[in-house]
Order: structure tokens, then C-alpha cells, then sequence
């Protein structure tokens, strides 16, 4: 394992600075504590723990304190040092953490769902703590009564969650696929949009409230993101991870995008580029090429006396194609295609060699990341995963170290 970590040198790779195990079971959340060496990490084994880090240069456990339920969510505010932890159990626990990080007190239990839940945001604006859960609710809670403000119901599992402070906007993404847009109110809210785009569950959000962009990640292995702010609703879709992408994060200066998922893997997006939207899919009953028919076109397959043939799709163009009509597979990273994907055999020619180099770099995590956390001030990132293993990489190589980018050296 010690192999595994590699010394602090400038290279084009994230390098693994450490790695903490104690955890019996899956670590569902991970937050580094700003201006400090130290990670806050929650898991299935009922533990809420805070790592520090001593002068041998591993971390060791000041804080080990176990609660009632599996922690399935983390939401820590460093100025005012309250931490909320979300439970299997629906409940979401305060504690308050001591300067020295070596002492957590208990505040209050908010009884907010009726099961597991999957995220928790705290508003010291608003004095809110906002969560979402497995009962398919978003509710919001007063963190000085202790009382429930509102809920909103939705028709499948709230699986995460974004909320934007200026104008109480909450973003609600659910295992049917959909983003849900929300105007919260002191006792009610309000639906403003539904954002359909992914074919499967969300396991991530984020929102950048400068640029006004959300970027969504889901069990399809895709990210897209929606410009909320403007450009008419542009949306881009990335396509770059084997698996459920489970983690996001956008780095405003650098206009990076970094994206975890169950694979393993770590990916680094350039969104400082001009990128094209991908087409929507064309529908017609023959190959838009050859005029073939497709299988279930029986009237032309009566009329021709020839056989069906299975419908597919340009990734380029969109246009409904046959499998003749589209024997090449090409990569296209300006619509956000990084592995090769089936073309029409015309846009297959008409894509050069310099519109297939890639927009993204690719990183080996080594573990099923199922939650990340970044520090931006110096370029560090935690991910976790049910190997229950915690890692803190250095991303200054793959991100950049200096003011410009938002970076200072440790």
C-alpha cells in the first residue's frame, strides 16, 4: 500500500499525499477542514470522525464519536464550525466542533425524513438546513426552533442536492432522471422547471452561482450541463466515465470541471473551450442515408420485398441511420464524446484529426469514489468510497498552482 504514495512533485497526475483507513464500512461523505490539516468523514459504520494530521504525516482520529443510525451526508460550515450529519434513519444531527477540532458537542436532532437520507445543505444566510431523502422529500428546516418549514414531494427518490443562497433556488435531482428547480419559501415553494435530459438516476450536482451553470451527473456513466444564467438553455453533455458518475466540482477561475465516479476514475474537464451542443436524435422509419427500411416499417418492406433493419444514430448529426450507413466510430471531445462513438460514415469524414484531440485528462483513483471533496485554496481533494478507504490527492498538476487559477502553494 505505502508504494501507492508518491512524494509531493510537479506532474500531469493528481498524486496521492495519504491515505486514511479505519472505517468497519462504506465512507459515504468526506469534507477537508479549511486552513487546517484535517478531513471530516462519515460512514455506514455509524461513525462521525475528524482526522488530523500529526507530525509523523499520518492522519490519526481526534474525533470518534458514534451515533445511532448509518451517516449518509455531511454538511460543515468552518466559520461557524457546525457540523450537520444526515442519517439512514431520516433524522439530521448538529453538533458544534471545538476550535481545536479535538471535542464535537451535541446541538439538536432535526427529525426531517422518513428514511435514509441522501443530502444535507446548511444556509447560515437563512438559517436553513435543507435535506433530501429516500421518503422522495426536499425539506427544509429552521435551525434555530428546530422546526420544519416546508417539504415537496417528488414521484421517485430525492437523490441529491444543490441550493443557491442569493435567490433560495434549490435544485433537486431524483433516481427517475429529472432535476427539479425550486424557489424555496419561508412555508411553501414553488416549481420552476424540470430539467430532462439523463437516462438514469442522478448521483451528482453542482452549481456555480457566478456563471448561473448546473452540471449534473448520473448512472447513464454522463454529465451535462445546463445553462441556467443564459445562451437560450444551451445544455453540453460530457461522455467520459465507464460508470455512475457520483461526484462534482467546478473550479470557477480555471473553468475546470472534475468529475468522480463508481469506476474509479478522475476526470479533469477543459469547459474554457467552445464547445458544441450534441444534436438531438432524429426519428424516421428508414435510414435517412440509404432509404432502407427500418424492421418496423412493414408497409415499405412489403413495397421493396426486402428485409428491416435496426435503427441507430449519429452522434454528430443525429440523423436516424442503418448499421451500413454508420461503420465507423470516431471520438468528437468538442460535443463531449471522449470515447469513440458511431457516426454516419459522411460526418466520420468530415471529422479532422485536431477535432479528435482530447479535451480531458483521465486519472486512476484506484478506488469506487463515492464522494469528493475540494479545497481550492490549496489545491487539494479527498474521495472516498465503500473500499473504506479515504484519500487526499494533491491537484495543483492537473489544475494549475498559482493566484491566477486560485491556488497558493502549501
Amino acid at each position: 500500500m505505502a508504494a501507492e504514495i508518491h512524494s509531493r512533485m510537479q506532474t500531469s497526475r493528481p498524486v496521492l499525499l495519504n491515505k486514511i483507513e479505519g472505517h468497519q464500512d462504506t465512507v459515504n461523505a468526506a469534507v477537508l477542514i479549511p486552513k487546517e490539516d484535517g478531513v471530516i468523514t462519515v460512514g455506514e459504520d455509524r461513525t462521525i470522525r475528524v482526522w488530523l494530521k500529526r507530525d509523523s504525516g499520518q492522519y490519526w482520529p481526534s474525533i470518534f464519536h458514534t451515533v445511532s443510525a448509518p451517516c449518509t451526508a455531511i454538511s460543515y460550515n468552518p466559520d461557524s464550525k457546525r457540523i450537520f450529519i444526515g442519517q439512514d434513519n431520516g433524522a439530521i444531527v448538529e453538533f458544534l466542533m471545538a476550535e481545536d477540532f479535538n471535542k464535537m458537542t451535541y446541538v439538536k436532532t432535526y427529525p426531517a425524513h422518513q428514511n435514509r437520507i441522501s443530502a444535507v445543505i446548511f444556509s447560515p444566510e437563512s438559517e436553513w438546513v435543507i435535506s433530501t431523502g429516500h421518503d422522495k422529500y426536499l425539506s427544509w428546516m429552521c435551525t434555530r426552533s428546530g422546526c420544519l418549514r416546508g417539504r415537496h414531494c417528488f414521484g421517485a427518490w430525492a437523490s441529491c442536492l444543490q441550493y443557491d443562497v442569493e435567490t433560495s433556488h434549490a435544485f433537486v435531482g431524483d433516481y427517475s432522471g429529472q432535476i427539479t428547480l425550486l424557489k424555496l419559501e419561508q412555508n411553501s415553494c414553488s416549481i420552476i422547471s424540470a430539467l430532462k435530459g439523463h437516462e438514469g438516476s442522478i448521483g451528482a450536482l453542482w452549481w456555480d452561482p457566478v456563471h448561473r451553470l448546473l452540471f449534473s451527473g448520473a448512472s447513464d456513466h454522463s454529465i451535462i450541463m445546463w445553462d441556467i444564467g443564459g445562451m437560450k438553455g444551451r445544455t453540453l453533455l460530457l461522455q467520459g466515465h465507464h460508470d455512475k458518475v457520483q461526484s462534482l466540482c467546478y473550479l470557477q477561475l480555471t473553468r475546470q470541471l472534475i468529475s468522480c465516479a463508481a469506476d474509479g476514475g478522475i476526470v479533469v474537464w477543459n469547459m474554457d473551450v467552445q464547445r458544441e451542443e450534441a444534436p438531438q436524435w432524429q426519428e424516421s422509419d428508414s435510414c435517412q442515408n440509404c432509404k432502407q427500411p427500418f424492421f418496423w416499417n412493414i408497409k415499405q418492406m412489403w413495397d421493396t420485398k426486402s428485409l428491416g433493419l435496426r435503427q441507430h444514430h449519429c452522434r454528430k448529426c443525429g440523423k436516424a441511420i442503418c448499421g451500413k450507413c454508420s461503420t465507423k466510430r470516431t471520438t468528437y471531445p468538442v460535443m463531449g464524446f471522449e470515447f469513440q462513438v458511431r457516426t454516419c460514415n459522411e460526418c466520420f469524414d468530415s471529422v479532422k484529426e485536431e477535432d479528435r484531440t482530447s479535451l480531458a485528462t483521465f486519472h486512476e483513483g484506484k478506488h469506487n469514489i463515492a464522494g469528493m471533496n475540494l479545497d481550492n485554496t490549496r489545491g487539494l481533494m479527498v474521495t472516498c468510497g465503500s473500499d473504506r478507504i479515504v484519500k487526499i490527492w494533491d491537484m495543483t498538476p492537473v489544475v494549475g498552482c498559482s493566484l491566477a487559477t486560485g491556488f497558493s502553494s502549501r
